[in-house]
């Protein structure tokens, strides 16, 4: 059977990393969360002070590009590759409110984006990926075979973040989530370098009424058409 490569686009929270996990295990295939990517550059540009709320060091943080390594490990236990930055696993750490805060201005910087399409591109160019992001259809392949922007309301998304932080025991309010989700929406799609948009021949799925495995089957249904067509 051919191989192919499957690019996730869509607005934070749409459930893009869950569901490309998915298909990934089911396929066989490589799974790449570029989310992750640029929440560890994120993360590490915290750590050094260089962003906050109302603040942006991007000189400092683009000279230090070359000294930073990302590499995704696979977590046997988990089922799913973690991020690793400069070798230690931030995988917990780049999930937090406070990374979401500033991870769309920081992926606003378009030094920071051609390194990480640069690294994007290299891991797929043998197909047999999955790779979800914002910029996936558009930029990193556009010539993929399929191509998925998700989509749902700002509340809905909104909602599922709120409780998958309650669950890892982060204290935050829905309203201080909602308000994270509109403003990254917002940046995403009104950045100059490769903003947040469905590609021309991408096929929206709209999940904010759907299960997971209404989701899922929704989606094997468009992947097996491709790769028997």
């Amino acid at each position: 059977m051919k191989k192919i490569t499957i690019a996730i686009d869509g607005f934070s929270s749409t459930g893009k990393s869950t569901l490309a996990k998915q298909v990934a295990k089911e396929l066989g295939y490589v799974y790449v969360d570029t989310g992750a990517m640029y929440r560890a550059v994120t993360y590490y540009a915290m750590e050094k002070g260089w962003v906050s709320d109302n603040f942006l060091d991007k000189e400092n943080l683009i000279a230090q590009l070359p000294t930073i390594q990302l590499q995704f490990q696979f977590n046997p236990a988990l089922g799913f590759a973690e991020m690793y930055l400069n070798g230690e696993n931030v995988e917990q750490a780049i999930r937090t409110i406070d990374v979401s805060r500033n991870v769309s201005q920081i992926a606003e910087i378009s030094e920071v984006r051609a390194k990480l399409v640069e690294q994007q591109q290299a891991m797929g160019k043998n197909k047999a990926i999955v790779m979800d992001g914002r910029d996936i259809g558009t930029v990193v392949f556009p010539d993929a075979e399929l191509k998925l922007f998700m989509n749902a309301s700002a509340e809905t998304r909104a909602q599922r973040r709120y409780d998958e932080l309650l669950e890892n025991g982060q204290s935050v309010t829905y309203e201080e989530v909602l308000q994270n989700v509109q403003q990254r929406d917002y940046i995403d799609t009104h950045r100059e370098d490769s903003p947040l948009v469905k590609a021309t021949d991408a096929v929206e799925v709209d999940n904010s009424t759907m299960t997971k495995k209404e989701q899922f089957d929704l989606v094997m249904k468009l992947i097996w058409a491709e790769l028997t067509s």
